[in-house]
């Protein structure tokens, strides 16, 4: 833990190291940090809102960039699996892959140690602002104090919610820290959760929705807080907070035509919600938390969203052939047939499975799977110019899977071969040869899961026609027929989550707190088996889940390497890094169970020591 939090002085001594003095002799000289210091800096309202614009870059980092932390979420889970099949990196044997001591913060690899890493950090901000809220001098009003206070209430419980979700029992670190500390113990999950609503509760209460976009917004504390008493077990809580965004009078999903394509009438509002351009405007009454991310604006994500690449299927790679045998694709910009310009230059990083792809999508209305928002590798044409160049008959045709022999036309269908949401990862890339996905503002909070985390408050308390009811407000909008009250259970509100939220959702954190809401209620689920705390790493609605919906885990499926999908139920929680336990010698942070250390684990804590940090 010595690592990751470091107190203030240190982080001022890095960035006096960057100015231009520190190569003369005499910066080596002891001197006053000025206005650096912590004392001057926040007498400033403005110096702690700054603390929480550095709570916003660090929640912008999941969803950018080659192999952001999103996929991690999505390949342990039903919808996909790490599909980069070149390298013995990527976690797709999770049993081999995924250890304390493994490599658990890489682009070839995973992203678990930065989810571990980075929601430190972002404690570590919303904590600088929290514990500082009253040195101020300068606020316009109380009413300021606690708006500023309410946001950082709201990142802290944001990275303790997904913390919780993810490794389960975590060190509790509510205070800045000036000096070292060697001596963290894990705090139990619902003492840390109970915390966390009681913060969000006082959010909810100040923090206002008129506030610049990428800024924390009441409709975005409110929505969390629903996660957070789901979490609990507090179903009635729930209700009342996600109500309070649906109902509130102030967000409304986006049923309209709307924004930069709205006058094209071979799009839809699917496509519309989706648009770069049309996340952050003021008539988008959907948005309720958004990561700001533009083009040549100064803090702008370098390698942009890289959505395509990481997402789409390696079409344009040499084993892809013609039924006459010949490299049927290009990805080269600007020749006859442009399919890069308009998909993308996909790597097949984030493979999803046939539930989906195909599973998902019964109804032949949904927007969501309709021809121009949803891609199939069919809809493709053999467009490599040699083909013309040559008179093939197939240049301008159709991809085909097989030939008339039924032989194989893809050398490696995991990477190469499946559909994906276009509407959604379509992202204009104009500063790169072979598009990859450019720079664009990204929801993190969408009235859409509202209704859906509302409808499965009301299937835990038993009032079906309530939960089919939002479940339809979010169908409807996708012009798909309405389900029917017989057909509510947690599956079916997983699998529109699915059809909604790909690529949005933390789907891993979200299937973890369901698996351990069965788990606390003893409720059946709809696979007619029910589960219990104490075998929850052996037994769980996690590990059941994927292995029902999925067709590459425990299947037999192997790479092209030799590598065979493979996961266990231990998997339903992430492992604690080493570098963090053995960093920490005069406490004891417990191992989850299932990984190498958990043998050593102690009880957990179950109060928050007085002085805030465990």
């Amino acid at each position: 833990m010595k690592n990751r939090i470091k107190p203030l002085y240190i982080v001022v001594s890095l960035f006096a190291c960057m100015l231009p003095q520190a190569c003369k002799k005499e910066f080596l000289e002891p001197r006053p940090l000025s206005f650096f210091t912590p004392e001057e800096t926040f007498k400033s309202a403005q110096g702690l809102w700054a603390t929480l614009v550095s709570c916003e870059r660090n929640m912008r980092i999941e969803f950018f960039g080659d192999a952001p932390p999103i996929v991690t979420e999505g390949i342990f889970s039903e919808i996909a699996v790490e599909g980069t099949t070149d390298k013995p990196g990527p976690a797709q044997n999770l049993d081999l892959a995924i250890t304390p001591d493994a490599e658990l913060n890489h682009t070839d690899y995973n992203k678990i140690g930065w989810y571990w890493n980075e929601g430190y950090r972002g404690i570590r901000y919303a904590n600088t602002a929290i514990v500082n809220i009253d040195k101020p001098t300068d606020y316009a009003s109380e009413a300021e104090r606690n708006h500023l206070l309410g946001a950082a209430y709201f990142h802290r419980a944001a990275r303790y919610y997904r913390l919780t979700q993810q490794f389960g029992d975590v060190p509790l670190i509510l205070n800045v820290l000036d000096e070292p500390k060697l001596d963290f113990y894990s705090t139990k999950r619902e003492v840390i959760l109970h915390k966390m609503k009681q913060d969000l509760e006082f959010a909810q209460e100040w923090v206002p929705d008129d506030v610049n976009k990428g800024q924390v917004t009441k409709g975005a504390v409110s929505h969390l807080l629903t996660k957070v008493n789901l979490a609990l077990g507090l179903f009635d809580d729930a209700i009342a907070s996600a109500s309070r965004v649906i109902d509130g009078g102030r967000y409304r999903l986006m049923t309209d035509r709307f924004g930069t394509d709205a006058g094209d009438p071979t799009k839809n509002v699917i496509w519309d919600l989706h648009r770069p351009e049309n996340k952050s405007l003021a008539s988008n009454t959907e948005a309720l938390m958004l990561v700001i991310d533009r083009l040549n604006i100064d803090g702008n994500f370098d390698g942009g969203s890289q959505t395509m690449r990481n997402t789409v299927p390696f079409w344009a790679n040499s084993g892809i052939v013609t039924p006459s045998g010949r490299g049927g694709t290009s990805d080269t910009k600007g020749i006859e047939i442009d399919q890069v310009t308009a998909y993308g230059r996909g790597i097949g990083r984030l493979r999803p499975t046939y539930y989906s792809q195909k599973g998902l999508w019964t109804d032949a209305n949904d927007l969501r799977h309709a021809p121009g928002n949803w891609m199939d590798m069919e809809d493709l044409v053999y467009n490599h110019p040699n083909l013309k160049r040559d008179n093939d008959p197939y240049y301008g045709k159709h991809l085909q899977l097989r030939n008339e022999a039924g032989k194989l036309l893809s050398s490696d269908t995991i990477r190469q071969w499946f559909g994906w949401p276009h509407y959604k990862l379509y992202i204009e890339d104009p500063n790169r040869v072979q598009p990859a996905g450019g720079n664009t503002d990204w929801y993190v909070f969408r009235l859409a899961e509202t209704y859906l985390l509302r409808a499965e408050a009301y299937f835990w308390k038993g009032d079906l026609a309530s939960a089919a009811n939002d479940i339809n407000k979010v169908r409807i909008r996708a012009q798909a027929a309405p389900i029917s009250v017989a057909d509510v259970n947690i599956g079916t509100i997983l699998d529109e989550r699915a059809r909604e939220l790909y690529y949005e959702e933390p789907r891993k954190t979200e299937l973890t707190r369901i698996a351990y809401i069965f788990a606390m209620t003893g409720k059946v689920a709809e696979n007619g088996k029910s589960y219990t705390l104490q075998a929850f790493s052996t037994d769980n609605y996690f590990y059941d889940r994927i292995l029902a919906k999925s067709d590459f885990y425990n299947k037999g499926v192997t790479t092209n390497l030799g590598i065979t999908y493979k996961i266990s139920p231990y998997h339903v929680l992430w492992p604690i890094p080493i570098s963090a336990i053995n960093a920490n010698p005069m406490g004891h942070i417990n191992q989850n169970q299932g990984y190498a250390g958990s043998e050593s684990n102690i009880p957990p804590l179950e109060e928050i020591p007085a002085e805030g940090n465990n």
